[in-house]
């Protein structure tokens, strides 16, 4: 057996189209193919047995692979053939059993490898990614798994919450900054969005310091989450509202020019400074008083004002300092 990094664009090209990785998109596909290898088997040679623990999965790209048991009497019983496009050693790396079968090579064949340690770097670190694999061998698994009366749903739950645990903000729901940044970025890559317009709103509670003195940490926290709720309230499907820390907040209005993120910056505005919250009267106290904050917004245009995300998100900021210089309570455009 040989191993080696893919370099041919033809191997990577073919590769795509499989099952496993047909659902990622251009972008994912290139993060996703660093961490493949490419392996050359000779004809007679055992890809793993019956008890060894699983290390790494496989995608078959050539050639015939046979998978079998050995059966209590000694006599091998073959399960199946593994052909082109077929994945397998996925469940004993998900599951952290040792293999439930032995694969040998029927001819002579090529096989990529993704490592124990690079699947779980890809769900961790790039969820979405990690979440489109993960669905797509489900697929695959419950057409035995219906057969068995076995199921996959936990395995897709986990995926789910790994994602959303990855990509939200826990106290209010909304999306984090490292999601909000990735997005940003990705539109700034994309040589078919690059051109297009989208507005960055930069946004903190005004004085959110004097309600957390008079009322607690506790009053505090449930001022910035209905702040949540009234930001996404606000919002049509597509734009990015987040929590980036403490009281600040940003929204991404994607092909959002400047008079219509004013707009949208501007009835957020109201809908905080209307909204009345029940905390407690003071610092641990069974007693309750409703109370209102304001915010200040600066917004900021890509491309007229950045084409970076640094730059992004400084000249958005800037418009947001601008806001509270000028009393607070107000929206600002950079510029």
């Amino acid at each position: 057996m040989n191993e080696e990094k893919i370099t041919s664009q033809a191997i990577l090209s073919v590769i795509s189209s499989f099952s496993l990785f047909s659902g990622l998109d251009e972008k994912e596909f290139a993060i996703t193919s660093d961490v493949l290898r490419v392996l050359y088997f000779k004809q007679g040679e055992v890809i793993f047995r019956e008890g060894d623990p699983g290390k790494d999965m496989y995608i078959h790209f050539s050639g015939v692979l046979n998978a079998y048991v050995t059966q209590s009497d000694k006599t091998q019983r073959t399960l199946f053939d593994i052909g082109t496009g077929d994945f397998f050693g996925e469940m004993s790396i998900i599951t952290h059993e040792p293999r439930s079968t032995t694969v040998t090579v029927k001819e002579d064949s090529t096989t990529i490898k993704i490592s124990k340690e690079d699947f779980y770097r890809i769900i961790y670190e790039f969820p979405v990614i990690g979440f489109k694999i993960l669905r797509s061998i489900s697929v695959v698994q419950n057409r035995w798994l219906d057969q068995t009366s076995k199921s996959f749903t936990d395995l897709i739950r986990w995926g789910e919450t790994a994602r959303k645990r990855a990509i939200t903000d826990e106290m209010t729901g909304l999306y984090n900054r490292r999601f909000l940044e990735e997005s940003i970025k990705e539109r700034f890559n994309n040589q078919s969005m690059s051109k297009r317009i989208m507005s960055l709103l930069m946004m903190d509670l005004d004085k959110i310091h004097g309600i957390n003195d008079k009322h607690g940490t506790k009053g505090g926290d449930l001022v910035i989450t209905a702040a949540a709720e009234e930001i996404r309230s606000c919002l049509r499907p597509g734009d990015i509202p987040a929590r980036l820390s403490g009281d600040e907040f940003a929204v991404l209005l994607p092909d959002t020019d400047k008079k219509d993120a004013a707009r949208i910056a501007e009835r957020i505005r109201k809908k905080i400074e209307g909204r009345q919250v029940e905390v407690p009267a003071s610092p641990g106290a069974a007693e309750t008083a409703l109370i209102s904050t304001r915010t200040s917004i600066g917004i900021a245009i890509a491309p007229f004002h950045a084409k970076t995300l640094e730059d992004l998100e400084e000249t958005s900021d800037a418009a947001l300092r601008k806001a509270k210089e000028l009393g607070r309570n107000r929206v600002e455009i950079y510029g």
